[in-house]
């Protein structure tokens, strides 16, 4: 299978596995030896500048929320845009660090988007591609407004451009509408 870093892992209403009730996952490594990623949906009731006042001697004002990056605990994660604090692409544009000096860096400057998380969703080897046969998991292409946006309406919108990618080929020219409950 391809690597499916990069994308993004819709749960679909089969998904058995409750901590992934209507989670969108960004993943941010995918090899045969597993994958992890962070649920782009959960935000904690906690915010980033909250946070900094007890990992940081630096300052920061973020009223951005922590979000609950998935069900296994780890480092502070943040997926921005900033390329000099980055640890790794996850795909053009979008970067990720574990590293305090760069978590740092990136929750202190102004004007560019990220999403700081607390724990990860992650996947032994072939786990995840078995969740994807059983039909747990819907992905499509992450872009920088879907990861970066709001978060409140991200399942539904995103299993919206699912079905619109879908249907088009059925329906070829006719316009389609972007709630089908509508019609």
């Amino acid at each position: 299978m391809p690597s499916l870093q990069g994308q993004l892992l819709v749960a679909s209403p089969r998904l058995p596995d409750e901590n992934f009730y209507h989670t969108v996952v960004l993943m941010i490594q995918h090899t045969g030896e597993g994958a992890f990623g962070v649920v782009l949906n959960r935000p904690s009731g906690v915010t980033v500048g909250e946070v900094w006042k007890k990992v940081s001697e630096h300052a920061c004002d973020s009223q951005e929320p922590v979000n609950v990056g998935g069900p296994v605990d780890g480092p502070l994660i943040a997926v921005h845009t900033e390329p000099t604090c980055s640890e790794n692409e996850v795909l053009p544009g979008v970067y990720v660090a574990t590293q305090k000096d760069f978590l740092d860096s990136v929750v202190t400057q102004k004007g560019r988007p990220f999403r700081v998380f607390s724990g990860y969703a992650g996947w032994a080897g072939g786990q995840l591609e078995g969740e994807l046969k059983m039909g747990g998991w819907l992905t499509m292409p992450a872009t920088s407004d879907l990861i970066f946006g709001r978060e409140e309406d991200l399942w539904r919108e995103v299993i919206r451009a699912i079905g619109r990618d879908v249907l088009r080929p059925v329906f070829k020219d006719r316009k389609l509408p972007d709630d089908p409950s509508v019609n």
